[in-house]
């Protein structure tokens, strides 16, 4: 799949670090480091502008290393950016750690996954089919 990307920043395009990944990572485009206080969160650009395919979506998602190690993960994860959407990349963080953490130009601070998605139709009705779940719901299995 080809997609149509604009990079205004000083940063490479993201790119598959290998032939499985299902991400790729995003890298902050900012002129002066932020540093980011426990429990604070902030709006980091990338620099990136991209051009989906109707029926298509980037979904924004954590970093493993960033969420284990410093506890900075994105907050409206996955984050979506729709196929309609021109504007900038730009990526929710928030740090849930009890330490400072400082955000440079160039660092890796998400991936962004490339998804199929549909639309779907409601159909109106006054009864659904009855499964063996039914309406149980968290924990409702008893299972951990």
């Amino acid at each position: 799949m080809r997609i149509r990307i604009k990079n205004k920043s000083s940063n490479s395009l993201p790119a598959y670090e290998t032939i499985y990944s299902a991400g790729m990572d995003l890298r902050a485009y900012i002129e002066k480091p932020i540093v980011l206080k426990p429990l604070a969160r902030c709006l980091v650009p990338t620099g990136l502008f991209i051009e989906l395919p109707v029926g298509f979506e980037a979904q924004i998602r954590p970093r493993s290393g960033l969420a284990h190690k410093h506890g900075v993960t994105v907050l409206n994860s996955p984050g979506t950016i729709d196929a309609d959407y021109r504007g900038e990349v730009k990526v929710i963080l928030i740090n849930l750690s009890e330490d400072d953490f400082c955000i440079k130009n160039g660092d890796r601070i998400c991936q962004m996954v490339i998804k199929e998605c549909v639309q779907a139709e409601w159909e109106v009705t006054d009864e659904l089919d009855v499964t063996l779940r039914g309406s149980g719901g968290f924990g409702h299995t008893g299972k951990d």
